[in-house]
């Protein structure tokens, strides 16, 4: 029954801002570095991340509202925030973000990892012997390396890289030209490693480290010799990292080759400095940067934390990190000398990754790359490394004279020159290589094998949540499809022949599709579940996703509560629905899960009047995604499957204790404890699918 409100569905009263919404999300990974839960060098690595999120935070979205503040934009979303006001917001919370951070470092981290043997020595703790090899270590490794540039009318300020270690030198005296210079500038080399381990001989512990910055400090005055160097403060510039590259354009790849050159120089969007830097120099920067004081943060330790997430890695301790982890195979790939076309055409094969292996989608490429039944081949790339084996695999099927076709996205974000480089050894292979649609990305997953069987042509298709990343896969979270399912097949053919050709919007028989059906298809079962709710009968959905902020779907899912509809939504990242409101949202809830995999399916459930419909998509319920977006959106028709998504993707989220925030309707999260038996959901798939090593 419906519920009256006061309230209109417009109302910025019921929106949630993305960016600051975001920053909420890195909040909870810089929680799970403080969990002593989790192995310690994982919560070193936790922290990693949450640097790593807020550099491309700074890159793109913080880049945009600057944007809108400079042309003098009133632009406004649902939430009703101007940009200057989103960027006040976004000081502040930064501001806190970044000084707990540091702290946790401090505090808690390092003096952790200390006493299990792994230390960070700062300059005063070296001794003699240490001082010794890092001066060998100076002279040998870096001083051939280092540029050092004096700033004075022969040497303007620089142009500085997109976050490159920097460091400011104040200097003092004359050179052997009689020039005397008050400021230079060195960057560290990005050839080496910013930590640097010591070598048993010297080192104070199992595993000893220096700081490549300290290192660098220690010694910058050998730079200048005759000069006296007063004091040297590092310091990090973040510039604006969107493309912008026109949709009416010839050449969509040289364009953006030529946009890679002068993102690495694009406007400054944030200089971070030590927290010692006198505030002259700082001011200094500022000026030559065009920033102001409210884009400078001053950092109590080494201005880019996320270089030490190498420590993770290199250090051997299995006792601090996570369980030993091995993914599995589905059993019905157990068998020896397996041919996936007869397994697949048994029924629709379900790939739940990272639990599952990704292996049988590059094996099921080999196999068609080598079959002479095999006509065709089509394939999605949207993040995939040239040296991938899925690409080896698309090259020898070329060379075997296969129609092979590859749609690579080359805008996806800070993949672009990987992209290119892909691109031109498919083509060097023979591949048909196309660029999709201009204005629009191609973030569908999806994968086209055409084969002989017979008389007939059958179409074999891949379809998934996830990228085509043979690395990622290890350790994101998505579901993947293996079907012979004839209308699958052509909605998928259709989908290529839109991507490669032109010509107007086909039907597609199940699937639905971004930029034409996804977004009304969604509306639509939002709006078949708020009739039956209203009518008397059951309404109930279960979304998955990593991000929600599109107004339409916001509003519907408001109408859906108010008509009765249970909504359990979970979202890792960004969310701009306000969940618990009275008469508005009160029967929706809505919470994120974080834990040692990145949670990154995309899942709906639908009651449907009793006949449950399970989708997974290529696509987050955000406006990019549903309105300005090539995506795809498949069923999972096999009942059993469906069965599966439902228990293994959605139903532990609900009940996971551990890793969990609930959303209130402040916007603010509260991490989910309870005091009965731990649940943690990626524990359960592991445990299903015994992953884990004893």
């Amino acid at each position: 029954m419906k519920v009256e409100t006061s309230l209109s569905l417009d109302s910025p009263e019921l929106y949630l801002n993305r960016d600051l919404s975001m920053l909420a999300f890195n909040r909870r990974v810089l929680e799970m570095a403080s969990d002593p839960d989790i192995p310690l060098l994982e919560r070193l690595r936790f922290l990693c991340i949450c640097t790593s999120n807020m550099d491309e935070f700074f890159e793109v979205r913080v880049a945009i509202q600057k944007q809108w503040v400079a042309v003098g934009s009133t632009h406004a979303g649902a939430d009703g925030l101007s940009a200057s006001e989103v960027l006040r917001r976004i000081r502040e919370k930064v501001t806190e973000l970044v000084s707990d951070q540091y702290q946790l470092l401090n505090d808690e981290l390092l003096p952790a990892l200390r006493e299990e043997g792994i230390s960070f020595l700062h300059r005063a703790e070296w001794n003699e012997a240490q001082q010794n090899w890092i001066r060998c270590f100076f002279n040998r490794e870096l001083l051939p390396v280092l540029t050092p540039i004096g700033l004075d009318p022969a040497h303007p300020f620089p142009r500085l890289l997109n976050k490159i270690l920097n460091f400011m030198v104040a200097l003092e005296g004359k050179d052997a030209f009689g020039r005397e210079s008050h400021y230079a500038i060195v960057q560290a080399p990005r050839s080496l490693p910013r930590m640097i381990r010591l070598p048993a001989d010297v080192a104070t512990s199992e595993n000893c480290y220096v700081f490549l910055s300290a290192i660098i400090h220690a010694h910058v005055g050998e730079l200048f010799p005759g000069m006296n160097a007063k004091f040297c403060h590092q310091f990090r510039i973040t510039r604006n990292s969107e493309l912008d590259v026109d949709d009416e354009l010839v050449d969509l790849k040289q364009a953006i080759a030529g946009e890679l050159l002068e993102r690495r120089f694009s406007q400054a969007v944030r200089l971070e400095v030590s927290n010692k830097c006198p505030t002259e120099l700082s001011d200094f920067l500022l000026e030559k940067f065009g920033l102001n004081d409210v884009d400078l943060y001053r950092v109590e330790g080494p201005v880019n934390p996320y270089r030490m997430a190498l420590v993770c890695d290199q250090v051997d301790r299995p006792d601090l990190k996570f369980p030993v982890f091995e993914q599995a195979m589905p059993s019905r790939l157990q068998v020896e000398d397996r041919d996936l076309f007869k397994i697949i055409s048994d029924g629709d094969l379900l790939l739940h990754h990272p639990y599952h292996r990704f292996s049988p989608v590059v094996e099921l490429l080999m196999q068609a790359a080598t079959d002479p039944h095999v006509l065709a081949i089509k394939q999605t790339l949207y993040r995939v490394v040239p040296d991938s084996p899925i690409v080896d695999a698309l090259v020898k099927a070329a060379r075997a004279n296969k129609e092979v076709v590859a749609v690579i996205e080359l805008r996806a974000r800070f993949n672009e020159e990987d992209n290119i480089a892909l691109a031109d050894r498919l083509s060097a292979a023979g591949v048909q290589v196309v660029y999709g649609v201009v204005g629009y990305k191609t973030h569908c997953k999806m994968m086209l094998i055409v084969r002989r069987e017979g008389r007939s042509l059958r179409r074999y298709v891949h379809l998934g949540t996830g990228n085509y990343h043979t690395i990622t896969t290890r350790f994101y979270t998505d579901f993947g499809i293996l079907s012979r399912d004839p209308d699958l097949g052509e909605d998928v053919h259709r989908i290529f022949q839109q991507l490669t050709g032109m010509g107007r919007v086909s039907k597609l028989k199940t699937m639905l599709q971004a930029p034409f059906s996804l977004h009304s298809g969604l509306l639509e079962r939002i709006g078949l579940e708020a009739a039956n709710a209203a009518a008397g009968g059951k309404g109930r959905i279960i979304a998955k996703m990593n991000g929600l902020e599109e107004t339409e779907i916001i509003q519907a899912l408001y109408r859906a509560s108010q008509a009765g509809v249970k909504i359990d939504l979970i979202v890792r990242g960004i969310c701009c629905l306000k969940p618990g409101i009275k008469g508005v949202s009160e029967n929706i809830r809505v919470r994120s899960v974080l834990g040692r995999f990145l949670e990154h399916t995309r899942v709906f459930y639908f009651y449907n009047g009793g006949e449950p419909e399970v989708l997974c998509a290529s696509a987050d319920w955000m406006g990019r995604n549903l309105l300005r977006r090539v995506e795809t959106c498949f069923p999972v028709r096999d009942k059993k499957l469906a069965r599966d998504v439902l228990n293994q993707g959605l139903r532990p989220f609900l009940v996971d204790n551990t890793g969990a925030w609930n959303l209130r309707k402040d916007g603010a999260y509260y991490r989910v404890r309870s005091q009965n038996k731990p649940r943690c959901a990626q524990l359960e798939m592991m445990r299903l699918y015994g992953n884990l090593k004893a």
